[in-house]
């Protein structure tokens, strides 16, 4: 709710100020038309800033990539930020409207709900198209939870997920849920697994997770943000996850990934790694690909491949 709250006031602000500005302008006599045609940039705006100073910091502190290996060409770069852009830009109207979007289904038995775990400054808004993608395959129910307040600590976030894994678990009888966990997402999970175990988790599978960290954590402040800075203690203390009830845990991360840097701070060595190209952090969310490779790892924690 405060992320949605958040971004309708912040918007609402930048058209209340564009629009106060308009005003005066066709007031001294120029002709509105230019103005209105202009509106869709002015949004657009805000995210293009965004995207475009996540990438240079991305590329500053970028990891060592192998040597002739994951190099783009000019076509593919360009089409690795515009997938960024869009996938942010997309996501705000998403996130403002995550409650009808992205509704729970009704209570009925199943044998493998999937919980699908957002990463930060973001609700479940942001996970429609890969909802959407799974429920068009006949996979489900899925389920999404949106965590907060957005600055509260990893751990407070861990406690939230806890109480909707149980939620889930007594709607659908279900032993075991599935979790698909982006960005921050999976350390919350890994906290989830360090404070609750694994007894109710069929298997992790996380998209670009700063297992080790990211640079851009230090771009903003607040409590899950300094969690996630690299070398810091809660991280070093979080460790690997252990237990008997461990569930596998899958990585799916990129190289070219534009919020976690370096890259390879997503590398795990607790679980499988699958490595990808050309996909920025956010367009994870959107990727065919990205949903190819989740539908395997649900379709494998039922027995099916």
């Amino acid at each position: 709710m405060w992320t949605a709250l958040s971004l309708a006031l912040a918007y609402g602000a930048i058209l209340a100020i564009y629009g106060a500005f308009v005003a005066a302008r066709v007031a001294a006599g120029a002709s509105a038309w230019p103005y209105v045609l202009a509106l869709p940039l002015v949004y657009l705006a805000v995210p293009f800033a965004f995207v475009l100073v996540w990438f240079a910091v991305a590329w500053r502190f970028r990891g060592e990539r192998p040597r002739d290996r994951h190099r783009l060409t000019w076509r593919e770069r360009a089409r690795l930020f515009a997938d960024e852009f869009a996938t942010v830009a997309g996501n705000a109207p998403r996130m403002i409207a995550f409650r009808w979007l992205m509704r729970d289904p009704p209570p009925a038995p199943a044998d493998l709900p999937i919980l699908l775990v957002h990463g930060v400054l973001c609700n479940a808004g942001v996970w429609h198209p890969l909802a959407r993608f799974l429920r068009a395959q006949g996979v489900g129910p899925v389920y999404a939870i949106s965590y907060g307040p957005p600055l509260a600590s990893i751990d407070a976030f861990a406690r939230q997920v806890a109480a909707r894994v149980d939620a889930i678990r007594a709607a659908t009888g279900a032993p075991k849920v599935l979790v698909v966990a982006h960005s921050m997402g999976g350390l919350v999970m890994r906290a989830y697994l360090r404070d609750f175990g694994g007894s109710a988790i069929a298997r992790l599978v996380t998209l670009g997770t700063p297992h080790q960290g990211s640079m851009h954590a230090w771009m903003a402040v607040g409590a899950c943000l300094a969690q996630m800075r690299p070398g810091n203690a809660w991280l070093a203390a979080l460790g690997a996850p252990s237990g008997d009830a461990l569930p596998p845990i899958v990585s799916l991360w990129s190289w070219h990934d534009s919020m976690v840097a370096p890259q390879t701070s997503s590398r795990i060595r607790f679980g499988e790694n699958v490595e990808l190209s050309g996909v920025a952090h956010n367009a994870l969310l959107r990727d065919p690909a990205v949903f190819e490779c989740v539908l395997q790892q649900i379709r494998a924690a039922r027995g099916e491949a």
